[in-house]
């Protein structure tokens, strides 16, 4: 089945850089004075991680990791890493950057990943909440659309490596 995408974005461009700003105000009043590192989930998460660093005024390291669960529009069950990060974690408050949180899967291998490098703190953030989808317990500390069970691209999340460049959230339809 072909999927196209839907004219009308779902969060249109101002709407995701409106709630940028209100996250990295929350979060730059949390982390003051703190050793602050954004681990950015790759490859959905760049556009958001980019948009949040330049709204906040704290001192920060970016770092990545990539973990992949997804085959076209479905989950696989399972979580891969593919990327981790460069720098140690150990003792340094990180702050989990990622694009969406739909099943839980990713974001619970990640968490146990970096609970593993014994950092001072971990906290997630979330640009989309999912929960409809959830099939583990995991909650974001930050959050910046709770959607419905749609399939979403844009804004850095994509179809098979398309629509990241889109600068809203869009849906696809048949």
């Amino acid at each position: 089945m072909k999927l196209r995408l839907n004219e009308k974005p779902l969060i249109d461009a101002a709407q995701v850089q409106q709630r940028i700003a209100a996250l990295a105000t929350e979060i730059s009043a949390a982390y003051v004075g703190k050793d602050l590192v954004l681990l950015v989930v790759l490859k959905g998460s760049v556009p958001f991680s980019v948009d949040l660093m330049r709204q906040l005024n704290i001192p920060l390291e970016v770092d990545y990791i990539r973990a992949r669960s997804y085959e076209g529009t479905e989950s696989r069950g399972t979580v891969q890493f593919t990327h981790l990060p460069e720098g140690s974690l150990k003792g340094r408050d990180v702050l989990i950057v990622e694009d969406i949180l739909d099943t839980g899967r990713t974001a619970e291998a990640i968490r146990d990943f970096v609970a593993s490098q014994h950092p001072a703190s971990e906290r997630f953030i979330t640009l989309l909440d999912k929960p409809s989808r959830r099939v583990q317990e995991v909650e974001a500390d930050y959050v910046g659309f709770i959607i419905d069970d749609h399939f979403v691209v844009g804004y850095g999340l994509d179809y098979d490596e398309r629509y990241r460049e889109l600068d809203a959230i869009y849906t696809l339809g048949s």
